[in-house]
């Protein structure tokens, strides 16, 4: 096809041969064995020079048209080799949604021209359920214990990170080292909704330390608390995803200062995969990525 593609361009044997960068014998060979497989003569010659029949000005369309596919196809499954294109389906629990997986993403994509990348947020649940229905490449949410041991459909890591109290630069609890229930005793705080892990926690740590737990502002991830703290109006237990999307939000450091809190408390979340779903080469360097990142955060990885 390319032998006669580029002969029906040139006019000329020699210069299709020149073109291709084969011996005009061994075009005049694949001219004649494309004749054969239709049965029919595709040029005439008149005058020392070949003319193409009017079926060959079909045929020449048509090969044009799959040349160019094949052309595509190529470069597509060079590009996949190369991690230079494919598509990257995210599903992921809200926090993670607004600054840290789109600030890796764009990271991820800027050698990466013809890669897309689709993500949606959505309740922990229904991240879970998703990636079971194998509709997602990736999944990320609130570890639940015993959850991915149940099913043979994900499969799971996990990571574990300690929080840290969020507290507003003009709150004299800036200045000291370490947070501890006492230091918080009746303090105004924002948290998440009752029966999140780290609701949990807290409420725990400050029963263990007989301090009053003071819970003025709730929310559903914890963003949004932030924006309490950067008020004054309250302290926050958070994560260091959390922390990590607040910097990138920000120009400069913020009006909050993240101060360790003792006792420990920690935080664990899971990155799904699904367990039917061809994992492609994308999906694999992009959860790489991911991982290193949570490295970089202080996350311990489990299991």
């Amino acid at each position: 096809m390319k032998a006669f593609n580029e002969l029906m361009l040139t006019g000329s044997v020699s210069e299709a041969a020149r073109s291709l960068n084969r011996s005009q014998p061994a075009i005049s060979a694949l001219i004649a064995a494309l004749e054969d497989e239709f049965g029919m003569k595709l040029f005439e010659r008149r005058g020392g020079r070949l003319h193409p029949v009017p079926e060959a000005h079909y045929l020449k369309e048509e090969c044009s048209e799959l040349l160019d596919r094949i052309d595509r196809l190529q470069n597509n499954m060079r590009g996949i080799t190369g991690l230079k294109c494919g598509k990257l389906d995210i599903v992921t629990m809200p926090g993670p949604s607004v600054f840290l997986l789109p600030n890796l993403v764009a990271d991820f994509a800027q050698d990466k021209p013809e890669m897309a990348c689709a993500m949606i947020s959505r309740s922990s649940e229904a991240v879970f359920q998703l990636v079971a229905a194998q509709q997602y490449d990736l999944g990320i949410s609130d570890y639940v214990d015993g959850k991915a041991d149940n099913t043979s459909l994900v499969s799971e890591q996990r990571f574990s990170f300690e929080c840290l109290c969020a507290v507003s630069r003009h709150s004299p609890l800036a200045n000291k080292s370490v947070l501890r229930p006492a230091d918080l005793d009746n303090h105004p705080m924002a948290s998440l909704y009752d029966g999140h892990e780290i609701n949990v926690k807290t409420r725990r740590a400050f029963g263990d330390a007989e301090q009053r737990l003071n819970i003025r502002f709730v929310t559903q991830y914890f963003i949004p608390m932030l924006t309490y703290v950067e008020k004054n109006v309250a302290c926050a237990i958070v994560d260091p995803i959390a922390i990590e999307s607040y910097r990138l939000s920000k120009d400069d450091t913020g009006d909050i200062v993240f101060v360790p809190f003792k006792p420990m408390l920690s935080y664990c979340i899971s990155v799904l995969s699904p367990a039917y779903r061809q994992e492609s080469r994308l999906s694999r360097a992009f959860k790489t990525k991911l991982f290193h990142e949570f490295d970089r955060l202080g996350a311990v990885a489990l299991n």
